[in-house]
């Protein structure tokens, strides 16, 4: 089951972010204050959502919408999405299917998905007809 997350959610949404910053092998330490905020911001603002799998969420999908820089118009673009191993298959593929159609009801004409470089999942990507359309690059400067 794929739902919006509730407050009650936040301590579960929190140990999936923790989990999924290990788990995406980042050098810098994972911050709880700065996962607390985002939890935070994604549930209470009007322009973005988290969607969880489960009554004791198995994995989340946190994404905003915004307005094209470029005159596009409005698209949607995922901030962080982890599903916990024994939630990974079709659980996923509903959870994208809910983002999509969260997208549309908000208006947007795109959707963005990312991925990293420690985790490629760009081929189920494109099987859902994503397209590539940057490739990110980051330099460490400490």
């Amino acid at each position: 089951m794929i739902r919006h997350a509730t407050a009650s959610d936040k301590m579960a949404c929190l140990n999936l972010l923790r989990e999924s910053h290990k788990v995406a092998g980042f050098t810098f330490p994972f911050s709880a204050s700065h996962a607390s905020a985002l939890f935070d911001y994604h549930h209470t603002s009007p322009q973005a959502c988290v969607l969880v799998i489960g009554d004791q969420p198995d994995g989340l999908l946190m994404a905003g919408w915004f307005e094209h820089p470029f005159g596009a118009g409005r698209y949607a673009k995922e901030t962080v999405w982890y599903v916990a191993p024994q939630a990974r298959g079709r659980g996923a593929i509903k959870m994208l299917d809910s983002y999509e159609r969260w997208a549309r009801e908000q208006n947007c004409s795109a959707v963005g998905m990312a991925a990293l470089s420690t985790n490629d999942v760009s081929a189920l990507y494109l099987r859902r007809g994503y397209q590539p359309a940057e490739t990110h690059f980051i330099k460490n400067l400490r």
